[in-house]
């Protein structure tokens, strides 16, 4: 019997291995986000609640924010934004509403280039819509 070796240890933290939940996403950066979310032992619920942010005149909600994660344990929403940085702009606006109207709500955003260092230090890459 051989002792497995380096590269099987490593192999055994790929999010490639960690099996798919079951779950409709938006993009296929989020499920592999999700992914690694569960490799490193988040908690994590995808999309479960929508923020109101702007009402018309009957108090009804006319625009809303749904953060892409919510990490329970820490009591986080993730918003992750895979828009190049240019496009980023109608996001951000959104972002900075939804902390000015519900500040006790932490939020982080991962931008386009800190999901690609992400991705670069697992060795992974997205083609054609699917992790690679």
């Amino acid at each position: 019997m051989t002792s497995p070796s380096r590269s099987d240890d490593s192999r055994r933290r790929h999010p490639s291995v960690v099996p798919s939940i079951p779950q409709s996403f938006a993009h296929p950066s989020e499920q592999l986000f999700s992914q690694l979310l569960t490799l490193y032992g988040f908690a994590w619920i995808y999309e479960p609640l929508e923020f109101p942010l702007y009402w018309n005149d009957h108090g009804v909600s006319i625009r809303g924010f749904r953060p892409d994660f919510y990490l329970p344990e820490r009591r986080l929403f993730i918003e992750l934004t895979v828009l190049e940085q240019r496009l980023t702009t109608k996001k951000n606006r959104k972002v900075r509403r939804f902390r000015d109207l519900y500040p006790e709500f932490p939020l982080l955003v991962v931008y386009q280039r800190d999901f690609h260092q992400l991705l670069r230090q697992h060795d992974l890459r997205i083609v054609d819509g699917r992790a690679a």
